[in-house]
């Protein structure tokens, strides 16, 4: 009888302890400042939006269809008597059939608090594939901070519904811009939970991978020539991103007060040319890991920051980091029992750097960035005025404002003011 008993205990304490993995909202001990959570509490909702009337590019160039996007929606709440933290259940779990349960501070449903609002809006874009989930831990933080945040499932790009690439190449920039409209008219219907709760003139997008190559289409970098026959898309289906043309200058939202590109795809097979990155106007944070092995480093990440030369620019640089640095959540537990090329270990995890560390010196990064460009808090420059020197240069022990004794290893931070 005791034998079982102890058995019973121990199946138990497993089961609460498997219970509290798959967090979404880790800080470490060594956490940068603004990595802590803000003053909000976290609501969190479900919108099933529908793109209408858009280019089917992978059926033929006269084809069209209807585009469901369902975007997740984190935003400061009115929690009552109600305790903090819940679940998001039923996740699709990267190169899998599995699906996962994640946990973090936000409420499903909540009460939105208008106290202060209107918040500053971000959006969320995920890369091919991804989910409104892979980036997460952005979401409840910045939500915590006072913003509201939107997390878009794009169409023909997720985990459940990857699709040609073609479709990604020609629907990220036009996803992440109607996604800016339907909550600024979400929030400006007289019904609604976002009803009044959205300050949707100070928006901005948050793009990893293929998220980042929209998020530098919509922030203002019209694609190349070279881009346009470059043969990765049906002939045609990228002209009304192309730089100067009538329909891309039509596109442009003044909203987007700033952009953040993590591993962003694409400058490094020439899908911007000098001229298009010209065009980028908005403050711009670009984060990269220089040992990328899908974006290229050197040859892709750093070729935006550079040829960004109208837009303010920072560029956060993990050293050693490559494709999956800052942006993706930590690798759920059930993720833990393969690795090698295609698991689903490898699409979340860095072979240098802890997932979590990562998320915690980007969520600091990010709540300065956002602070300082759509809040106006000047107080926030001095959290990115941090210039490390040449970036080749090993990043060792700085004294930087938020940041503990030695945590600054590893990390390089740079500036360059808009040249116009």
């Amino acid at each position: 009888m005791r034998q079982l008993l102890i058995v019973f205990l121990l199946v138990m304490t497993g089961s609460m302890a498997l219970a509290e993995d798959n967090r979404i909202d880790h800080r470490l001990p060594d956490a940068p400042e603004l990595a802590q959570p803000g003053p909000h509490a976290i609501g969190v909702r479900t919108l099933d939006l529908l793109y209408t009337d858009r280019p089917d590019v992978l059926t033929g160039p006269d084809s069209r269809y209807d585009r469901p996007l369902k975007v997740e929606v984190w935003y400061p709440a009115a929690l009552g008597d109600t305790a903090p933290g819940g679940t998001y259940p039923d996740v699709q779990l990267a190169n899998s059939t599995a699906t996962v349960t994640l946990r973090g501070q936000a409420v499903r449903n909540a009460a939105p608090d208008p106290a202060g609002g209107p918040y500053p809006l971000v959006i969320i874009s995920h890369g091919y594939p991804g989910n409104r989930y892979l980036l997460s831990p952005f979401g409840e933080h910045l939500a915590s901070h006072g913003y509201v945040v939107a997390s878009i499932d794009h169409f023909e790009s997720t985990y459940e519904n990857k699709l040609g690439f073609a479709s990604t190449l020609a629907n990220r920039s036009p996803d992440q811009l109607f996604v800016l409209d339907q909550m600024a008219a979400l929030s400006e219907a007289d019904d609604g939970f976002l009803a009044g709760l959205v300050d949707a003139e100070h928006s901005a997008i948050i793009g990893y991978s293929m998220g980042g190559y929209g998020a530098v289409i919509s922030a203002g970098a019209g694609l190349s020539d070279a881009a346009l026959t470059s043969g990765m898309a049906p002939a045609g289906a990228l002209d009304a991103l192309a730089a100067g043309s009538e329909a891309y200058q039509a596109a442009g939202d003044p909203r987007l007060t700033a952009a953040v590109a993590i591993a962003p795809w694409g400058a490094q097979l020439g899908m911007w040319d000098e001229a298009g990155l010209a065009g980028i106007e908005a403050p711009l944070l670009v984060i990269g890991g220089t040992q990328d092995e899908i974006s290229d480093y050197a040859n892709g990440i750093r070729r935006i920051f550079e040829g960004a030369i109208n837009a303010d620019r920072y560029m956060l640089s993990f050293q050693g980091a490559g494709h999956n640095a800052a942006a993706p959540m930590p690798p759920p537990t059930e993720a833990l029992e393969q690795g090698g090329p295609g698991s689903p270990y490898e699409h979340y995890a860095d072979f240098v750097w802890s997932n979590v560390r990562m998320n915690n010196v980007t969520q600091h990064v990010l709540t300065a960035f956002f602070g300082l460009t759509l809040k106006g808090d000047e107080g926030m420059a001095r959290y990115l005025d941090l210039a490390s020197g040449p970036w080749t240069e090993p990043a060792g022990d700085r004294d930087w404002p938020g940041f503990g004794p030695r945590t600054t290893r590893g990390l390089v931070v740079e500036h360059l003011p808009a040249s116009r």
